[in-house]
């Protein structure tokens, strides 16, 4: 029997739901767009299957597009980010069916990207394109339905562009991650301090006086580095991209090979766009 939903424990929803519309009062432009969607109900009747981390954030994008009139499923692109509270709460509060178990194991993750889709989508929203991928590889029946998607990260228009390249992928998909506001600010600030709130979370080491060692320069590379270097660390840089390399240098930073870093660092954080 198919299940409806799949998450760890729906008793936590009510500690989910304060979370959700906390998260919601600093995201004043989606609540706008909300209020918009919920009279205009531009999505009606639109099937969206979405593969994105489950966290507070993707919760209020998810309700916002059901207020729009979509009808909405939605997996985790990555189990580890999977704030469980808010799953149950999605589910219990908003009803909107939710594939997604912190920690779940591989077999689970692509068991619950295979229950998203078993909506029939019109519109993918993915985060790595897993779930782009599975649709190409094992949904040839409903691919004719999807009519386009988004990606928002770097990885995932990687392998979409590739599979364009052989001419494979079926149908349009946005590159959000080529957005001015997705690179610029996301990319940059926002993985510059949630790396290293990261890093003090799982270590409780001190960075100041630490080598720290950024491997990519883009723009995720760029904010782990300004953040790490803010701290007091000697931030070293490893990049294959000679221009970005020559940029590092202009920006104040030590440039030089992995193998050598490698004897020095005590910190190392990999920001390479899966290349």
């Amino acid at each position: 029997m198919k299940k409806e939903h799949d998450v760890k424990d729906i008793g936590l929803a009510k500690e989910g739901r304060l979370r959700i519309e906390w998260a919601g009062m600093e995201m004043p432009v989606l609540s706008q767009i909300r209020e918009r969607f919920k009279k205009e109900k531009p999505l009606k009747g639109a099937r969206i299957a979405a593969c994105l981390h489950v966290t507070t954030e993707t919760a209020n994008l998810m309700e916002t597009l059901k207020a729009g009139g979509a009808r909405v499923a939605l997996c985790a692109s990555n189990p580890l980010s999977t704030q469980d509270d808010v799953a149950a709460s999605l589910v219990k509060n908003s009803k909107i069916p939710v594939f997604a178990i912190k920690g779940e194991d591989n077999r689970t993750y692509y068991r619950h990207i295979k229950s998203t889709l078993s909506i029939k989508p019109h519109i993918t929203m993915d985060d790595g394109a897993d779930l782009v991928s599975t649709l190409h590889k094992e949904y040839q029946d409903i691919i004719d339905n999807v009519v386009g998607g988004t990606e928002e990260t770097t990885t995932g228009v990687i392998r979409l562009r590739a599979m364009a390249k052989d001419g494979v992928l079926r149908y349009p998909i946005i590159a959000v991650n080529d957005a001015y506001t997705k690179h610029l600010f996301d990319n940059r600030y926002g993985t510059g301090q949630s790396t290293i709130d990261g890093i003090l979370r799982a270590t409780n080491r001190l960075i100041a006086g630490s080598v720290f060692v950024v491997c990519g320069y883009g723009w995720c590379g760029r904010g782990v580095a300004m953040r790490a270097k803010g701290m007091g660390a000697r931030v070293i840089i490893t990049e294959v991209d000679p221009l970005r390399a020559l940029e590092a240098t202009m920006d104040g930073f030590e440039v030089m090979k992995i193998k050598d870093a490698s004897r020095i660092g005590d910190f190392f954080v990999t920001v390479t766009g899966d290349i």
